[in-house]
């Protein structure tokens, strides 16, 4: 049997690395959700019409069963970020300083700007598209892997700038030096992420299910922040 071409491969991440690069140091605001949404569908595209991936390969079916997985999972996001906020030794990593935006803005970041132009594209292209087209060309452990290291170096350019937004990490971070303990830290534990989110894509047979988590987890994180710095008055 003829290996597959590389060419859905190749076109995949150099998609993925322009896009981030794009998103993170040229693009103005206002083009970040219409940005994402359309490398999303570019990815999509490449894996369906290109490399003739079906829908269950990129875990766009089962939306029930994913469902009920994201819907529990995120119910425990949900807790053990409450219990966070409780305990003084872990309140201060939700002292954002992007909490301090007029409420209406900060909603729209948590429910609109989260889900639509993080999580969808993150979810498809590191869950979905990536993988899907690796598994072909190799196995399904080599896709999970690749994708998880790809979604790791995908952080690096935001988590550069972290520090400067938490003042929970901006008081560890006082070089250079540090920075770079906090970019590598951010790579590794977001590849750890990467592949509990592939498990649980695989495991509920949908992509809804990360989906749902990592929206939790994201906008949570924003809308604790806001509700501590009320708390402070």
């Amino acid at each position: 049997m003829d290996r597959p071409p590389p060419g859905p491969l190749y076109a995949t991440i150099v998609v993925l690395g322009v896009s981030n690069v794009v998103s993170n140091r040229v693009l103005p605001r206002r083009w970040y959700i219409p940005w994402n949404v359309a490398v999303t569908s570019g990815v999509l595209g490449i894996a369906i019409l290109w490399d003739d991936r079906s829908p269950s390969d990129l875990g766009l079916s089962e939306w029930r069963r994913g469902l009920r997985w994201g819907s529990a999972l995120a119910a425990g996001v949900l807790a053990v970020d409450a219990a966070a906020l409780v305990v003084p030794a872990t309140r201060e990593l939700f002292d954002d300083e992007r909490a301090s935006r007029e409420p209406r803005r900060l909603m729209f970041d948590a429910l609109v700007a989260v889900p639509l132009g993080t999580v969808l594209l993150e979810e498809v292209a590191f869950r979905g598209a990536l993988p899907a087209v690796v598994e072909r060309r190799s196995s399904p452990r080599t896709g999970v892997a690749t994708a998880a290291a790809a979604f790791g170096l995908w952080h690096i350019l935001p988590s550069w700038s972290l520090a400067d937004a938490n003042a929970g990490l901006s008081g560890a971070v006082t070089h250079r030096g540090g920075r770079l303990v906090t970019v590598v830290g951010s790579v590794v534990a977001t590849s750890a992420v990467g592949i509990g989110f592939s498990w649980l894509r695989r495991r509920s047979g949908s992509i809804l299910a990360p989906i749902i988590v990592h929206t939790a987890t994201n906008s949570l994180g924003y809308l604790f922040a806001w509700a501590l710095r009320r708390r402070r008055g």
